[in-house]
């Protein structure tokens, strides 16, 4: 394993997506346990993505007090149901919620009626519960959640929105196989906001993967601003960014010292 920090960030790169996966779950899993030490429960928002498919298998086998932990998925597609398998509930429910017994889980709904009253029930529970950990993927345009290039706002006053996305996220949707081709792809998504997501005490992020790398250097190598969104997370007091030697691959860490 490397480590690299740049501003806030830490960065720990691992040679394979298996040695990743099971860092970042002993990682966050120790995280869970010291902070239930301490509170009645843990508030945990997680990302739905093939990016998460190694640490959210290793979670699963971890000791963690689940029944006190209170759970939230961060973006869903409209239109798509908590059933449909390209649904980010689904996804989550699957891997995740089906073997563990959470105290609470809390889906964002895609087929609800009224969307902007969706939007407000969903902030209304991010509210009463605070966010204590946030697992984070990040996309190929660096978006986090749905908070792609040109709807993310680092100063947005919402919690929780209805947002277009746009055509290259809808593309990384084909190319995780989600979908077979990008009409397929909703056009429409609800999603937790950036500045939603960095009220989380604790931020870690999983991008493993070739097609991520372009994201990772532009996520530590670019201004931060709303072009990149991803790179807000240097800007968090207790972030983590775990990556595999594919996703880091140009961002030039060959002569970074191993940790072992």
């Amino acid at each position: 394993m490397k480590e690299i920090t740049k501003e806030q960030l830490k960065v720990k790169i691992f040679e394979t997506r298996a040695l990743m996966g099971a860092a970042a779950a002993a990682i966050i899993s120790e995280k869970i346990n010291e902070l239930l030490a301490d509170k009645e429960y843990v508030n945990i928002i997680f990302a739905s993505a093939p990016s998460q498919n190694e640490f959210l298998a290793e979670l699963i086998t971890k000791s963690v007090d689940w029944s006190r932990v209170n759970a939230f998925h961060m973006d869903e597609y409209v239109g798509l149901g908590i059933d449909a398998p390209q649904g980010f509930g689904y996804f989550l429910k699957e891997r995740l919620f089906d073997n563990v017994s959470c105290r609470e889980v809390h889906y964002l709904n895609g087929t609800a009626e009224n969307m902007e009253a969706e939007c407000e029930r969903y902030a209304g529970l991010l509210l009463k519960y605070p966010t204590d950990i946030v697992c984070l993927g990040i996309g190929e345009n660096t978006h986090l959640a749905f908070n792609d290039p040109h709807v993310a706002n680092f100063n947005d006053k919402e919690i929780v929105k209805v947002v277009d996305l746009d055509e290259a996220c809808r593309l990384q949707q084909v190319n995780d196989g989600c979908f077979s081709n990008l009409s397929e792809v909703p056009v429409y998504a609800l999603t937790i906001t950036i500045p939603a997501l960095f009220k989380s005490v604790y931020a870690y992020a999983i991008a493993p993967g070739p097609l991520k790398a372009n994201a990772i250097y532009h996520t530590l190598n670019s201004e931060i601003s709303e072009r990149y969104p991803s790179t807000i997370l240097r800007m968090h007091n207790n972030s983590v960014l775990f990556i595999d030697e594919n996703s880091a691959s140009k961002i030039g860490v060959n002569q970074v010292a191993e940790i072992n």
